[in-house]
């Protein structure tokens, strides 16, 4: 995308963004070109937010099924504004977002075609750009993933989609029991090994084109008064036993806290695509509902080999609330269970539960609170973290009100932040400020050392208001940060088991030596 300084479309652009921001640094934009933000081509199917509602998420599912048998020679198929295609080195179709994939083998044989075809000249395939579609190649391992998309989103925004959907087989599977299971039989079935978990990768590909948490790589925590926030990571920070790594708690999908073993918090930390990936998961597979849950999973970002051994339990009846506890010893179901028991009992006595429920009936917040009437929405992403706390990135933003309570609507605002984002992060020539005037608002995204921001104003909002916004909403945000982030997260030590630490050895995907390869 060719981005040039001055007047592009209706936005203004800075590469060196200063960090106290004054309405002579956004003096001279116009206000005329808007095709692209008021294209009526958009059309996605979840809402920018904390993620879709029980009855919005059996709505999905049963669109997904039906996709599922959809006709791959109907014009109805045809017309889908992206496509995912997972296929093997061997051409074996693994996966399609849209249609079976065994209808599909002589479509997926196309492409392995033209990416051997790159590769017997020593180059390998990116991308290919026709008049309105890009396909974008990812070949990880003996994987290759495709994307065909006729969105306005980015070749690097659809190449971390596929990252991400590939992470998400390596957390069902590992890296190493691919790598393996290829070098012995390249043609091999890997449908053998992900029967069940179609809906899984269908429920990420809809939550990484619509959530936030996706798009700025940080997590959504909870807004919650920070005394109760500190009580429960206390409460799991009490709770151990050998060889428990992570104590998560989550409402609502989102964050609550999250306690770390100290060693790991020396070697590394819970990366936000790992949590993303762990809660998708749990999100998608109502089996997590029914009581006990204790079952292998893998950490891509964190260690792309190795098992974690999770044990997941709902605390409420509801399944809102979710305790994800995180072991590197497989044998160690009824010791973590114990933490569990730990954990649920202090909660119930001190009515902890109870104060989580009423801080669910209100998950968000009104951006009204902020006290501008200009500000219409924002993202917010604090990036000055002490590295020696090693937390999550995080990022907050209100909920969405008027005029983006259609589907539609809000669709439109979060295609406004994701071609905003691209701009601030453009590998080639990236932007510290953009101020973007479109037909219905008017946005401005700002990236300084300490944190990034993409808010969204009324149309008839002045430069000289936008920054008297942004000096307002920067004040409400610092007073407020420890209800709506995770300042100082609590840590524990606990005793490996002799030979059984989490430096020990493995052998084979069952085994954990997890920080050789830790990032």
């Amino acid at each position: 995308m060719s981005v040039v300084i001055d007047k592009v479309n209706g936005e203004e652009e800075l590469r060196e963004a200063p960090e106290e921001l004054s309405d002579k640094d956004v003096s001279d934009s116009t206000s005329t070109d808007n095709t692209w933000e008021d294209s009526s081509e958009f059309h996605r199917q979840m809402v920018i937010g904390d993620g879709p509602s029980g009855e919005e998420e059996a709505v999905i599912q049963s669109r997904l099924a039906t996709y599922r048998d959809e006709d791959v020679t109907a014009e109805s198929w045809r017309a889908h504004r992206k496509h995912v295609f997972i296929l093997s080195e061997a051409g074996k179709p693994i996966y399609s977002r849209y249609g079976n994939e065994e209808a599909l083998s002589s479509t997926m044989g196309v492409m392995m075609a033209l990416v051997s075809f790159i590769q017997s000249g020593d180059n390998s395939i990116r991308s290919i750009y026709s008049d309105d579609h890009k396909l974008v190649f990812v070949q990880q391992g003996p994987l290759v993933l495709v994307s065909v998309s006729h969105t306005l989103q980015s070749e690097l925004q659809l190449r971390q989609e596929l990252l991400y959907v590939y992470d998400q087989i390596i957390s069902m599977l590992t890296q190493a029991s691919i790598t393996r299971i290829f070098e012995r039989k390249k043609n091999y079935d890997l449908r053998r090994l992900l029967t069940g978990s179609e809906k899984i990768l269908d429920r990420l590909l809809n939550l990484v084109e619509s959530d936030p948490c996706f798009l700025l790589g940080a997590v959504r925590c909870l807004p919650l008064a920070a005394s109760l926030r500190d009580s429960l990571g206390t409460l799991l920070q009490k709770a151990i036993t050998p060889n428990l790594v992570f104590s998560i708690l989550v409402a609502g999908s989102q964050l609550v806290t999250t306690v770390q073993e100290k060693t790991v918090i020396e070697d590394c930390r819970l990366e936000p695509t790992d949590l993303h990936l762990l809660l998708n998961l749990i999100g998608a597979t109502s089996a997590f509902q029914t009581g006990e849950i204790w079952t292998p999973i893998c950490l891509p970002r964190f260690n792309p080999d190795c098992y974690f051994y999770a044990y997941i339990s709902y605390l409420d009846s509801e399944c809102t609330v979710c305790l994800i506890l995180l072991s590197t010893d497989k044998d160690s179901f009824y010791s973590v269970s114990d933490c569990k028991k730990h954990i649920e009992e202090g909660m119930r006595t001190q009515n902890y539960l109870q104060a989580l429920s009423s801080g669910l009936k209100s998950p968000s917040y009104s951006v009204g609170l902020v006290g501008v009437p200009d500000l219409r929405h924002f993202m917010y992403k604090p990036l000055d973290i002490p590295d020696n706390y090693r937390q999550l990135p995080q990022f907050t933003s209100p909920e969405l009100e008027g005029p983006y309570c259609s589907e539609n609507e809000r669709h439109r605002l979060f295609d406004l932040y994701h071609y905003l984002h691209d701009r601030i992060h453009s590998t080639s020539r990236p932007l510290r400020l953009i101020y973007h005037v479109a037909e219905k608002e008017t946005l401005l995204a700002w990236v300084t050392s300490k944190f990034e921001l993409y808010t969204c104003f009324n149309p008839l909002v002045t430069k000289a208001g936008a920054i008297n916004v942004l000096t307002k909403l920067l004040r409400w945000i610092k007073k407020e940060e420890d209800r709506l982030f995770i300042r100082y997260p609590p840590k524990y030590s606990t005793t490996p088991n002799p030979g059984k630490g989490s430096r020990g050895p493995r052998t084979d995907g069952t085994e954990n030596g997890f920080f050789g390869g830790g990032h």
